[in-house]
């Protein structure tokens, strides 16, 4: 990040998916790489297979407003979320879609980025709720937000002691899959 410039975040699907847990953790990142960052989130009625959804901006300077009027990137994980916050992402932004569970949309005005993050966590862990550590490593890679070691320190801080290890192999899984697709994202 340059010039002091925000970059807004917006996570969203369904509760159980880890999407507010990839926000709090993106969050840590950045400010334990020496950036500014303010996470807000809500989820549905239901709570796990319910809506769900979390914010974060990061930023050098000072953040003074927590929720934006529109975001740069926004991260689809089921398509009941990506159809109520579509309108939300700026024209030129980034959508992050599972297709497992998005329609890949055909929005001219931003970068759509399908990523088969459950299918990789299904395949490569037999657990499909690491999709948002493969998300996160993925995200990462692509867009170099936050170093790596931070990223890392943030998982490290932020999972269970006993599952510190899956979900650090599942973040460099998504930087594998980033780097084997060449995806450089543009935030």
């Amino acid at each position: 990040m340059s010039g002091g410039r925000r970059v807004n975040f917006q996570f969203c699907g369904f509760g159980g998916q880890g999407l507010v847990l990839s926000a709090t953790v993106l969050g840590t990142a950045a400010v334990r790489a020496g950036l500014n960052g303010v996470q807000t989130q809500s989820y549905g009625s239901e709570a796990r297979g319910g809506e769900c959804q979390a914010e974060l901006s990061i930023a050098e300077g000072a953040l003074r407003s927590p929720s934006p009027d529109q975001v740069d990137v926004l991260i689809a994980m089921s398509q009941a979320a990506y159809d109520r916050y579509a309108k939300r992402l700026r024209p030129g932004g980034v959508l992050l879609v599972d297709p497992q569970f998005v329609a890949t949309p055909s929005r001219s005005d931003v970068q759509v980025v399908a990523v088969p993050v459950t299918q990789v966590a299904t395949e490569q862990f037999g657990m499909p709720i690491v999709a948002n550590m493969v998300l996160l490593g993925f995200l990462r890679q692509a867009t170099g937000i936050v170093p790596e070691d931070a990223l890392n320190h943030a998982i490290r801080d932020s999972v269970p002691e006993k599952f510190v290890e899956t979900n650090l192999r599942a973040a460099a899984c998504g930087k594998a899959l980033a780097v084997e697709r060449n995806r450089v994202v543009e935030v």
